[in-house]
């Protein structure tokens, strides 16, 4: 079993995500999270002379690390600049500079306008300038992919120039996100085997979605650490996200880290609210949806013998399993819902339960958890009545500037009758036009509505089932109704729609 570095670099790599800027706070938080929390190695927490804003964030981090004996774990990037980021990082009150110089002869003849052997010597002499005020240096070899498909010369004859320096850790940035696993394998190797007594870390982009599959390789071909990022953030198409990461070294590698990953999952959607940037409900580990069966087939398999579950299971990351309700959902799904709140049905209810969420999902996606109660209690309690009213259309419509319209066509016993109205808004238009019926074809005396309420489901969804509760006076009495629908005015529709059953036998 090997052991490997997770370096976290949520806070410097990850906030060049286009649209994400953390508030000095914000880094403060997301920093005590990544290493007392979810314990991580070490985090990378900014890059210097960028900011007054940066520079406080590192500084209230860096005071907090130093009370917590954690200081060593806080590094921040730096560059070949003759000392500059070594006086932002000393007034930060950091101690660790990720030095950043150019892996690959393209970037640094390039961009820098410089030798190899220039760019070395420069190199050495900001290693010794942060080796006298005591700080440590990490260094990237930007581009360093890039540089070893050109055949690695550049890359081999700037780590020879380094020589003794003291430098702790050689970290090995696929910058450009250029490599398939295959390479990253064979590059990694090579660096090895080259320099058996050196650290090296791996840093991984995502542009061809190849992150955590180049993650594996570079572990196989002997890299020592892993640069990672919550959610994946980072900049272009992100990083190698840190829970996907830690689930591959364990589950396929056997690989020990120091995460706990019972806090992926929370601190993960701490990142999503400080970000902006949503979780995706598909994103392995830590999506909404990834935990959830939706196939009544494999709610019906896990119930036996847990053959649709494999090593990532969701109390891992301090969750649970869900079982999806919806049209391919069935009784499997339904019971161990039931069992989950303590509900107990008999088998003719629970049919009638099943068709109402096959009903309700050919209108929207998943039933949830939440919503069946509010099912069950629209199933069992209105499902059974001798209905003489049926509703057998209508047609609501609203327009800026314009009042609601209703048209409504009801089946009385044997008798249609069609009507169309306007009111302040498309249950009131609904219930003026069905009014019209009653009173003026029918010469009937019509309810009166003395109570309106709708109840949502915990959780906030703009698609969550409604239950419309509506209490009315007919001839002296109070009657209430229930009814539950994806859609609101069709929930309060289905309600009146009730009412008036309940109440045709009164009529003389």
């Amino acid at each position: 079993m090997r052991s490997i570095e997770i370096m976290d670099t949520t806070l410097r790599d990850g906030e060049q995500t286009s649209g994400v800027s953390f508030m000095p706070h914000e880094k403060l938080m997301i920093c005590r999270a990544l290493l007392e929390d979810l314990h991580v190695d070490r985090v990378e927490v900014a890059s210097a002379r960028v900011s007054d804003g940066e520079l406080d964030a590192v500084q209230r981090i860096t005071r907090w690390a130093a009370q917590k004996g954690l200081l060593d774990r806080v590094e921040v990037l730096g560059f070949v600049d003759d000392g500059k980021s070594l006086d932002w990082i000393e007034q930060a009150g950091a101690r660790t500079i990720n030095l950043l110089c150019k892996g690959s002869r393209r970037h640094c003849e390039g961009q820098l306008g410089k030798t190899l052997e220039q760019h070395a010597a420069d190199i050495r002499r900001n290693v010794q300038m942060a080796a006298e005020r005591g700080i440590d240096v990490n260094l990237y070899l930007e581009d360093w992919s890039g540089g070893m498909k050109e055949q690695g010369g550049f890359v081999f004859g700037l780590m020879d120039a380094l020589g003794e320096s003291p430098v702790h850790r050689i970290m090995l940035p696929d910058t450009l996100g250029i490599l398939n696993p295959l390479e990253t394998l064979d590059f990694v190797r090579q660096m090895v085997a080259r320099y058996p007594g050196v650290h090296f870390d791996f840093h991984a982009h995502n542009d061809y979605d190849l992150a955590v599959s180049n993650v594996l390789a570079a572990v196989f071909g002997g890299a020592q650490g892993l640069h990672t990022a919550i959610n994946g953030l980072g900049e272009r198409a992100g990083n190698a996200p840190l829970a996907s990461v830690q689930a591959i070294l364990k589950d396929h590698f056997n690989a020990q880290t120091s995460i706990h990953e019972e806090e992926l999952n929370r601190v993960a959607h701490m990142v999503e609210s400080y970000s902006g940037i949503a979780i995706p409900p598909n994103k392995p580990i830590t999506g909404s949806a990834v935990f959830t069966q939706v196939s009544g087939v494999h709610a019906d398999g896990d119930n036996k013998q847990g053959l649709y579950q494999n090593a990532l299971k969701p109390e891992r990351f301090g969750r649970r399993r869900e079982y999806a309700l919806g049209k391919s959902s069935g009784k499997a799904s339904l019971r161990m819902n039931l069992e989950e709140l303590g509900l107990d049905l008999s088998e003719e209810d629970m049919k009638k339960v099943t068709d109402r969420i096959t009903e309700l999902g050919d209108k929207k996606e998943i039933v949830t958890q939440e919503d069946l109660p509010y099912i069950i209690r629209d199933v069992l309690k209105h499902g059974e009545q001798n209905e003489r009213v049926h509703l057998l259309s209508y047609m609501v419509s609203t327009a800026y500037g314009l009042r609601p319209m209703a048209q409504v066509r009801l089946q009385i016993d044997d008798q249609i009758y069609e009507e169309s109205a306007q009111g302040d808004g498309q249950y009131d238009a609904f219930v003026r036009a069905v009014r019209h019926i009653y009173r003026d074809r029918l010469n009937r005396t019509f309810p009166w509505l003395s109570n309106y309420a709708v109840t949502i489901p915990p959780g906030g969804r703009t698609d969550a089932l409604v239950q419309t509760t509506i209490e009315w006076t007919f001839n002296n009495q109070n009657y209430r109704t229930h009814a539950l629908d994806a859609d609101q005015t069709e929930a309060a529709i289905k309600a009146t729609i009730q009412l008036l059953n309940i109440i045709e036998p009164l009529y003389k």
